[in-house]
């Protein structure tokens, strides 16, 4: 569909969407025609996503020896609290549980992640039979309660074992192996995998601000290197899954900085297709072209990352769907600079959720999905996260009310509608998240998840999310 038709379409159906939403009072008109006007295509895939340190605890036991991420935790003043994920909502063992949690939600897939180190407890060489087998039970309940499992093969704990972790080149080779001996051993089970989450959160916070694990601030050539070698592991990977898995389809999770017009006229539009292309250049546009932009190497200078032969072809692997991760948005206009454009500052009074860093802009949604498929024209698309923080109180008899998350995510759905009926290849998307869980530097501090975990019991609670969500799943529309 080109790109004038699919305006008019959106127009036409958000028109006809606000004219259902009005209804005289006592009349069914504008729920019953507002439903029908927001369902999503047949076959939209709804789930829910985790991540393994995030929830499973159990981190010394079954021969898995720890991540960056333990080191990292178990060091005073790095996260809040001093927490750590040493138990965080026992998943390891309460698995059953919380797939019953799926199950109860109508979700059709799960988005879990696989833990590095409880397969190969040393980053590389002999392989822990019992960390493998644990994953293997974990998809065999998923698939016994008719839930399909997408499986994240690295979500950020990196194996302490690993000597100079990402900056060194032998840990994407340490990774193509541990892909590889994994889409092997779920090859006959799983059918998705994702290589990487979020380049950006592991490789920046990391490496240079040093809020999140390993916890280190390193000069801008090194941060560079680090960003590469993080970029071959993933094109590694893509050729190690295809090798052991052939029949499954392969594409990573990352959260793009995503760009709105300030105004949706074609000035605007065309400023923030290109901000999308520049300011993701170091990652999203290197593996979608193979190539890094001439402007980051040019910014960059002596500081660009040094690249082997055969690199971008590899950190260029085609892949069969692009996993964005979407939360907050940019804004941009054009201006008559040699860029093209101005990212617009926020003003303090702009709203934000319980975590300040995820600021409303529900209308990101469509823009990260219209402004990446514009550019590079991927064959499918899930939405592999979306979610908020909020800060949840139980009440007197049991309920969490959580009606700000329900606001952020029927908004967020409704824009992710207008993309999926403009034509956009929107295939699926996952919340974030199934349970509240340690929020890595935050800890325990914030609550993402529409089930409640007290972290003393481990006992599970629905928040009122969940039950829209559950309705949002049976209606396959947004509520």
């Amino acid at each position: 569909m080109k790109d004038m038709t699919r305006r008019q379409f959106g127009k036409t159906v958000a028109a006809t969407a606000a004219l259902a939403n009005f209804a005289l009072p006592g009349s069914s008109f504008g729920q019953t025609a507002a439903a029908k006007d927001l369902e999503f295509p047949k076959g939209f895939v709804w789930g829910c996503a985790t991540a393994a340190y995030q929830i499973e605890g159990a981190a010394s036991e079954d021969g898995r020896k720890p991540s960056i991420w333990d080191l990292f935790a178990h060091t005073p003043g790095k996260t809040h609290n001093g927490d750590t994920g040493d138990v965080a909502d026992d998943s390891y063992h309460l698995f059953k549980e919380d797939t019953r949690l799926l199950k109860n939600l109508g979700v059709g897939a799960y988005r879990m992640s696989i833990s590095w180190p409880r397969i190969f407890p040393d980053g590389t060489g002999q392989p822990n039979a019992r960390g493998m087998d644990h994953y293997k039970r974990v998809v065999e309940e998923l698939l016994a309660n008719g839930i399909v499992p997408y499986v994240t093969l690295f979500h950020w704990d990196l194996p302490a074992a690993l000597k100079g972790g990402w900056q060194s080149r032998d840990t994407a080779k340490a990774y193509a192996e541990f892909a590889g001996y994994v889409a092997r051993q779920l090859s006959d089970r799983v059918r998705h995998f994702m290589t990487v989450n979020e380049f950006d959160s592991f490789t920046d916070l990391g490496y240079r601000t040093g809020k999140f694990a390993p916890g280190l601030q390193l000069p801008a050539a090194q941060v560079n290197q680090v960003r590469h070698h993080a970029l071959l592991a993933h094109g590694l990977g893509v050729g190690a899954v295809r090798a052991n898995a052939p029949t499954a389809r392969v594409g990573l999770a990352e959260n793009p900085t995503v760009f709105v017009p300030v105004i949706e006229d074609e000035k605007n539009i065309a400023a923030a297709r290109r901000a999308t292309r520049e300011e993701n250049g170091r990652f999203l546009t290197a593996l979608l072209e193979g190539k890094y932009p001439e402007s980051y190497l040019e910014r960059e200078g002596a500081n660009a990352p040094r690249i082997a032969a055969g690199d971008m072809k590899a950190i260029g692997s085609s892949i069969d769907f692009l996993g964005l991760n979407v939360y907050a948005p940019y804004y941009v206009r054009a201006d008559d600079s040699r860029q093209g454009y101005e990212i617009v500052p926020r003003q303090e009074s702009y709203p934000h959720m319980a975590s300040a860093w995820i600021a409303v802009g529900p209308e990101v949604m469509y823009w990260a999905v219209r402004n990446i498929c514009d550019l590079w024209h991927p064959r499918a698309i899930y939405i592999t996260e979306n979610g908020c923080s909020a800060d949840d109180m139980m009440t007197a008899d049991g309920r969490i009310e959580d009606t700000d998350r329900v606001m952020y995510l029927r908004n967020h759905l409704t824009q992710l509608h207008r993309a999926a009926a403009e034509g956009f290849p929107v295939e699926g998307y996952f919340l974030w998240s199934l349970l509240d869980n340690f929020e890595w530097a935050d800890g325990y501090s914030k609550r993402f998840g529409i089930h409640y975990v007290d972290f003393k019991t481990e006992k599970r609670t629905a928040k009122l999310s969940a039950n829209w969500y559950r309705e949002a799943i049976r209606r396959n529309a947004v509520v």
